[in-house]
């Protein structure tokens, strides 16, 4: 009986390393989050990157205008292309926004793609509760999407570059980066 046990045993473990050893073509997290720093930096090589936020909210605005590092982990970078005129947002305050964005994993093989989102198609608003990540309805788009609200107001129109750990979940578990083109609006228009 013992040896039977111990067979299954031998046998259960040498399944399992051949298992591990010949099967597995997929990369590793690692890998991945390398590919993806990668990717951005080669992005931002042909940019100016600002490495901190300016201390008296002046950002430099337009199509050539630098992109600033967000936070201090490098997941979030903004370009301001349009400074609004409205308001701050405000905790809780329903934004509404429009995007287009690209994967920068695929800009970076060279590969043309279109960019998807919502920017062209104004039957589909999206909308989050600024700061208010007890809702479902704010959180499902990660916290990259938020950020450039903590210094433009809204009205702006931003670049966003966002890094898998900042944005949704199905980016994080794809270890995918982003560039966006985001318009914030204080209604749904």
């Amino acid at each position: 009986m013992k040896s039977l046990k111990f067979m299954c045993n031998i046998i259960a473990l040498v399944a399992c390393i051949i298992l591990a050893t010949s099967c597995d073509d997929t990369k590793s997290y690692a890998e991945l989050l390398d590919e993806e720093n990668d990717a951005v930096e080669k992005f931002l090589e042909s940019q100016t990157v600002i490495e901190e936020i300016p201390a008296d909210n002046m950002f430099i605005v337009g199509e050539d205008a630098p992109y600033y590092k967000l936070d201090e982990d490098g997941y979030v970078y903004m370009q301001v292309l349009h400074w609004g005129d409205g308001e701050m947002a405000q905790y809780n305050e329903v934004v509404f926004f429009r995007y287009s964005r690209i994967n920068l994993l695929t800009w970076a093989e060279g590969v043309d793609q279109l960019p998807s989102g919502n920017d062209s198609e104004l039957s589909k608003a999206y909308s989050f509760n600024f700061q208010n990540t007890e809702l479902n309805s704010t959180t499902q788009y990660g916290k990259g999407v938020q950020q450039p609200l903590y210094y433009v107001p809204l009205n702006s129109r931003v670049n966003l570059i966002v890094k898998s750990k900042a944005g949704s979940l199905n980016d994080l578990t794809s270890v995918i980066p982003y560039l966006y083109n985001i318009r914030y609006f204080p209604s749904n228009i």
